[in-house]
C-alpha cells in the first residue's frame, strides 16, 4: 500500500536469506532493521518499503548510485532490490495455532523494495559522543576534516546527502569517521536535491537551497554541536539541546568558554550569511574542506599522566619519567589507525545466531540510530 511501511517482525526473512533481528526505526513509509545475512554470516542493515510506494524508484536509484560510488569513507550500500514476492517467515512454536487451513511452503507476502548496507557494530554515532560531552578541539577537527573531505568528494561526483544528522556520522574505534545514508536517506524521506521541487528542503531548515549549501550548513551544524554541546537553533534537535531563547546568531566561542577560535569561525561561516569578524560565508563542501586544510595544526590533548608511576606493559612514556596510557595500536597524535572496523571485503558484524525462539517483535516507531 502506498504510504504505509511494510509490516515485518523479528525472525522474518527477506529473500530467504536476510533474517531480521532488531528494528532500528520506523519512519512512516519505511522501516530500518539490523539483520543477519545467513549466507555470508555477517550483520547487515536493511531498509524496507513497499514497491508500490511513490518513493520506491527514487530509493532504488539513489541506492544504486551510492553503491557505484564506492568511497569507503561512506557506509557501503551492498545491494538494492525490488522483489515482486516475498516468502512468508517459517512457522514458530510461539505463534500458536493458525486460524483456518494453512497451505504448505512459503507464501507471497507482497512486493517489496529492500536496501542492504554495511553494519558497523563497534562504531559510535556523533550524537552519542556529543551527549557525553562536547568534543575536545583535536577530535572536533578530525571529525570536520574527514567529513568535509568525504562530502566534497561526493559532490564532485554529483551526489548529495541532504540529511546529514549526528546519527549519520559514525566514529570507529580507531578514530575514523564514516558517513551513513549518502543519497539513500534523502530518497527514503522524499527529499530532492533540486531547489523548488517537492521535498527540496526540510521545512524546519528554512527555504529551499542548493544541495551544496544544504550539506555545508549541515556540516556547520555538526561542528557547532560538537564544540558546544548545543544545536544551533532555539529548538532541540536530534536529542541535542538547542540554544537559549533570544541567543540569535552566536558563534560557538560565544556560547561556551574554551572553544577553539578557528573551529568556531568555521562553524559560523557555514551557518550564517554574515559570520562577522570580516569572514566570508562558506557555501560548498569543497570550500569547507579547503578552509579546514588551511587551519593551523590543532594538537591532540596530552595523555593523562600518573606522577611517579613506573613503566608497565600497555603503558608508553608520554613525558620523561611519567607513564601514560595509549589506546591499542594508536599512534601518538594521529587519532588511531586508518582501518575500518569490521570491514573486510564488505563483511562485518556478528555471525548469525540461531533463529529467534522468543516472541516475535514488530518494528516500533523509534528514532533512527545508525
Amino acid at each position: 500500500m502506498v504510504g504505509v511501511a511494510p509490516i515485518r517482525h523479528s525472525g522474518d526473512r527477506i529473500a530467504g536469506r536476510y533474517r531480521l533481528e532488531e528494528c532500528i526505526s520506523q519512519a512512516g513509509v519505511f522501516t530500518s532493521w539490523r539483520a543477519v545475512d545467513e549466507k555470508l554470516s555477517r550483520a547487515v542493515g536493511v531498509h524496507l518499503l513497499s514497491s508500490g510506494n511513490q518513493r520506491a524508484q527514487q530509493v532504488l536509484a539513489a541506492a544504486r548510485s551510492a553503491a557505484l560510488f564506492g568511497d569507503l569513507r561512506f557506509v557501503q550500500v551492498l545491494d538494492a532490490v525490488e522483489s515482486t514476492t516475498e516468502p512468508a517467515r517459517p512457522a514458530q512454536e510461539d505463534d500458536g495455532p493458525a486460524d483456518g487451513p494453512q497451505p504448505d511452503g512459503p507464501q507471497p507476502d507482497g512486493a517489496l523494495v529492500y536496501v542492504l548496507r554495511e553494519w558497523l557494530p563497534r562504531a559510535t554515532d556523533l550524537g552519542t559522543l556529543i551527549a557525553r560531552a562536547p568534543l575536545e578541539p583535536h577530535e572536533a577537527y578530525q571529525m570536520i576534516r574527514q567529513v568535509s573531505d568525504a562530502m566534497a568528494a561526493a559532490h564532485r561526483r554529483g551526489m548529495a546527502h541532504l540529511r546529514l544528522t549526528p546519527s549519520c556520522v559514525l566514529r570507529s574505534e580507531t578514530g575514523q569517521y564514516r558517513i551513513n545514508g549518502l543519497a539513500v536517506d534523502a530518497a527514503l524521506h522524499g527529499l530532492s536535491a533540486e531547489p523548488g521541487r517537492p521535498g527540496a528542503a526540510d521545512a524546519a531548515d528554512g527555504p529551499a537551497e542548493s544541495a551544496e549549501v544544504r550539506d555545508t550548513r549541515a556540516m556547520g551544524a555538526l561542528l557547532y554541536a560538537s564544540l558546544t554541546g548545543r544545536w544551533p537553533t532555539e529548538e532541540d534537535r536530534y536529542g541535542i539541546p538547542g540554544l537559549p531563547r533570544g541567543t540569535g546568531e552566536a558563534a560557538p566561542d560565544q556560547i561556551r568558554a574554551g572553544v577553539h577560535r578557528g573551529l568556531s569561525d568555521l562553524a559560523a561561516r557555514c551557518l550564517f550569511r554574515d559570520p562577522g569578524r570580516r569572514l566570508a560565508p562558506i557555501t560548498t563542501p569543497a570550500e569547507l574542506a579547503d578552509a579546514v586544510a588551511e587551519l593551523p595544526r590543532i594538537r591532540p590533548p596530552q595523555p593523562a599522566t600518573v606522577t611517579g608511576a613506573a613503566s608497565a606493559p600497555g603503558l608508553t612514556s608520554g613525558v620523561s619519567g611519567v607513564a601514560s596510557p595509549l589506546a591499542p595500536n594508536a599512534a601518538p597524535g594521529r587519532g588511531g589507525g586508518h582501518g575500518y572496523p569490521g570491514y573486510a571485503g564488505g563483511g562485518q558484524g556478528a555471525p548469525p545466531r540461531s533463529a529467534p525462539t522468543g516472541p516475535r517483535r514488530p518494528c516500533p516507531a523509534v528514532p533512527a540510530r545508525r
